[in-house]
Parts: structure tokens; C-alpha cells; sequence
């Protein structure tokens, strides 16, 4: 069937529950769905280079499987036919995942990936892989490899990163699930900067293999426009699989969503980055949000971090180090087809010695330790997700801000990675130029479920802030390309 644009459009921004209803009482099949998202796909990728490939016969070939299934009352689970999209940096059998590298070599006759294991286990529909700086290395999206991923809201702008291909993809409509890493907030970033929800887990809920070059503080998590989706998603992906050894030893439970009462919750407002200061509107946003949360019953404190101070230093010891560990597998004599930032880094992390390397290992213990504590105290912290909006593209740092890296403007994001609290990026509105602002819940370790929870009744709360209640939709996902 030929679908009309309105039926692209309404089949584009539908949600995974939407969806699987629809294949359940015939309405509508896999196969159209992901015929019409994958044009949409189609278009986000030359428009805005969201995406390094589409495999439009996989996707079909999945879609018609799922298709069969729904006929005869067999899905495999809520997510069965759903479009769905794997950032390039993730093992995916089948596709050629590059790490968004000139240097690396095909991959695709890898076995999947933990989590993209789950994913495909469970019916979803496998679009292609999305953008990403190279091997993530920072928070905007851009290589040599594949060029400069930009903002669907506006198009000289980034989408931040390492995870933007898969926010452009979320915010435009092409795909429902999005497969994101955060090593330093390459989820919650860009969830930020294009107005969707991103969900870093609790470290070891989502199974990571083969292992990051940039160790633990590296996270695989859920990008959607809902915080159901992100939810469904982080259930699939999440349990035990024995190739990593850094999970504990027991399974998550599922999270299951249901609204929260904030009358009596403590809630801890950071409110200062660890560098510079909080863009105006931004504060604006957050202020006005934990205000109505106040009038909710809710108590809201400010807060800092632990020994907030040190905690660039801590985190430039485990990043850059870990960039020095993904360099030294390089060859040299291809060195100079790398990110010269990434090269810079990488170097930075050379000069580190093993007994630095160390103290910030330890120090990083004893900050996890007193965040563990801080989230004893208070039931959330909340703040900004990005103390800044989307900047020109193509940049790693915004012009005037005075910021010497990426590291700098994220340091509402970063830190978490050291603690590995689950954080969840939601939309906050748009500045006055129609840029989106992100909030961020954080809860103590294995909380995802209460974090969602606050999420969705956030979401509730103020659904005309979601793309997918609001109809604030950017250009493209409208249609008018």
C-alpha cells in the first residue's frame, strides 16, 4: 500500500505501544512501518548525515519475519517489529560498524553485541547504524570518515554527541529505539541538545562487549521521544551475559513504570557545572520545572558534588588514558588519517604516568563512595543536563564560551561517569530561538526504575514538551523537507 505523507508522518512519530497495538489488531504491518521509516531514515541521512548505513534488505527481511509473527498471535515481546537503530560503535553482525574511523577494518562478521544480541532476540527491527565522532571520543559529532551530523531543530547547529546520529534519528522520526554509548554523556548530551529522552543505566545493568577502550565509566543505553520507549528498551537490553566481567554478579529487575508522588521527595538541585556557568535560559528552564516540583510537595535543596573541584582532573586521567589505549592500537603510519583531536587527547593520556593513573582511580572510589551517600540523603538530584544549548556545528566548543574542551561544557554529564548512577536526560522546553533544553534526574546505583519513574511523571506532567505529545516537532520530522 502507498501510503499519503500524513500516514508517513503519523507512522514516523508513533511510539513502540502505538505500533505493536497497531500490528496486533491489523492495522498496520511491519513491513509498511519500516518501509516508511526507512525512507524517512533515507532523508535524515542526507539531510542531516545521521546515519553511516541503512540496510534496507535486513530491515525488511526483519520486518517481514515480525510481520508472520503478529499474524499468528506469536511476538516475541513489546517491541516486536519496532524500527530501531544502533550506533556505529556497537557490534552488529552483519554491518560494517567503523567507529566512525578511516583506520579501522570491517567488523561485520562479528557476532552481535550483547545488548544489540537482545535487541534483534526480541523482534526489533535493525534500521542501519547511526553516527558517532570518532571511537566517541567527544561530546559533538563530526569525523573525517563520515563528515559533520548536524541538529534537526537547526541545521548549523550540533547535536552534540558521541551518540548524535542517534538523537537526530530519534528526534526526526527515523526509527523508534536508539542504541546509544556514554562514556562522559555521549547519551544524555545529545538528548539534550535535540529534545528526546536519554537514559544512561546504573554501570553494569546493559552488558558491554567486547570491553571500551575507555574502561568503566563507558555505559550502553536506550535513546527514544518517550520515557516508555526508553524503558521498554532498557528492559530488553538489560541482564547478564558472562563475556563481561565487569557486571556484577545478578540480574537487574525490569523497571515498571508507574507515576510518582513528589510530595515528600528530597530533591537536590545542582545547580553549578564543575566549569563556568549555566547559560540563562537554561536556568531558567530548570528553575521554573523544580519550583512547580516545590508547589508538588517536593523539597528542594541545592547542592554540590563531592570534592567537585577535582573532578576534571579525575576524569582527564580515565579519558584520555583511555584514548591513549584505543591510539596505541592503531598503526602509526595511520595516525594522520585519525580526529587531530582525538590524536591530542590521546597523547595527553601518554604523558599521564601509572602512579597518576592510579590516584585517580582511588580518587575516583572515594567520590563514588561519597556519591553514594549523597544519594542516601536525597531521593534525586537534578539539574541541567547541558549547562549550555546547541552550538555551530563542525565544533568542538562553542565559540564564546571559553571553554578549552568538550570536557569543560559537559561537566553536568561527565561526573556520573565516574559514579555510575543511572541518569536520565529529559526534555526542559526550547530558549527562545528554538533550541531544546535538557533536565537531568540522577538516582543512587540500581535505581533506573525509580528514575524512570520520576521521568514519566515528569513526562506527565508536562506532556507538551515531548515531541511526541507536544507536536513541537523540528522541520524534518514534519515532513517538509
Amino acid at each position: 500500500m502507498l501510503l499519503s505523507e500524513n500516514q508517513t508522518n503519523e507512522i514516523c512519530q508513533a511510539t513502540a505501544a502505538q505500533l505493536t497495538g497497531a500490528f496486533a489488531s491489523g492495522e498496520l504491518s511491519p513491513v509498511e512501518v519500516a518501509k516508511a521509516v526507512l525512507g524517512r531514515a533515507e532523508t535524515t541521512k542526507s539531510a542531516l548525515n545521521a546515519f553511516t548505513i541503512i540496510d534496507h534488505k535486513s530491515a525488511l527481511e526483519a520486518a517481514q519475519a515480525s510481520e508472520g509473527r503478529w499474524l499468528k498471535g506469536a511476538s516475541l515481546s513489546a517491541i516486536d517489529g519496532v524500527p530501531t537503530t544502533i550506533k556505529d560503535i556497537v557490534f552488529c553482525h552483519g554491518l560494517d560498524v567503523r567507529y566512525g574511523s578511516q583506520t579501522t577494518s570491517d567488523v561485520s562478521a562479528q557476532p552481535d553485541c550483547p545488548s544489540v544480541q537482545r535487541l534483534k532476540g526480541a523482534g526489533a527491527v535493525i534500521l542501519g547504524l547511526t553516527t558517532t565522532p570518532e571511537f566517541g571520543w567527544k561530546a559533538v559529532t563530526d569525523n573525517r570518515k563520515n563528515g559533520v551530523t548536524r541538529n534537526p531543530w537547526d541545521d548549523t547547529k550540533t547535536p552534540g554527541g558521541s551518540s548524535g546520529g542517534a538523537a537526530v534519528a530519534a528526534a526526526t522520526g527515523a526509527g523508534v529505539l536508539h542504541l546509544g554509548t556514554d562514556g562522559g554523556g555521549s547519551i544524555r548530551i545529545p538528548a539534550s541538545f535535540t529534545g528526546i529522552v536519554g537514559h544512561k543505566p546504573s554501570f553494569g545493568r546493559i552488558a558491554a562487549y567486547p570491553s571500551s577502550s575507555f574502561g568503566t565509566v563507558a555505559h550502553i543505553g536506550p535513546m527514544a521521544r518517550t520515557v516508555e520507549d526508553t524503558a521498554a528498551m532498557l528492559n530488553i537490553m538489560s541482564g547478564r551475559d558472562f563475556r563481561d566481567w565487569t557486571q556484577a554478579p545478578f540480574a537487574f529487575s525490569d523497571v515498571a513504570l508507574k507515576p510518582i508522588n513528589w510530595s515528600g521527595k528530597r530533591i537536590g538541585y545542582w545547580k553549578t557545572p564543575c566549569v563556568g556557568a549555566v547559560n540563562p535560559s537554561v536556568a531558567d528552564a530548570i528553575d521554573a520545572t523544580l519550583k512547580d516540583l516545590e508547589l508538588a510537595g517536593a523539597t528542594v535543596t541545592e547542592v554540590m558534588l563531592p570534592d567537585q573541584d577535582a573532578l576534571l582532573e579525575i576524569f582527564y586521567r580515565h579519558w584520555y588514558v583511555g584514548a591513549a589505549n584505543r591510539l596505541s592500537s592503531i598503526d602509526v603510519k595511520h595516525h594522520d588519517e585519525l580526529d587531530v583531536g582525538f590524536v591530542k587527547a590521546a597523547q595527553i593520556g601518554q604523558r599521564y604516568s601509572a602512579v597518576e593513573r592510579m590516584q585517580a582511580e582511588i580518587k575516583r572510589a572515594q567520590f563514588g563512595a561519597q556519591m553514594d551517600a549523597l544519594l542516601e540523603a536525597y531521593d534525586y538530584v537534578i539539574s541541567p543536563t547541558v549547562p549550555i544549548c546547541a552550538f555551530q556545528a563542525g565544533r568542538d566548543t562553542p565559540m564564546d564560551g571559553g571553554f578549552e574542551s568538550w570536557v569543560e561544557w559537559s561537566s553536568f554529564s561527565f561526573p556520573i561517569n565516574l559514579s555510575q548512577q543511572p541518569a536520565c536526560s529529559i526534555p526542559c522546553g526550547l530558549t527562545a530561538d528554538g533550541l531544546p533544553i535538557g533536565l537531568q534526574i540522577i538516582g543512587a546505583r540500581g535505581g533506573d526504575e525509580a528514575v524512570l519513574n520520576a521521568a514519566l511523571t515528569y513526562q506527565q506532567m508536562y506532556p507538551d514538551r515531548f515531541l511526541i505529545q507536544g507536536g513541537n516537532w523540528p522541520l524534518l520530522a514534519r515532513g517538509n523537507n
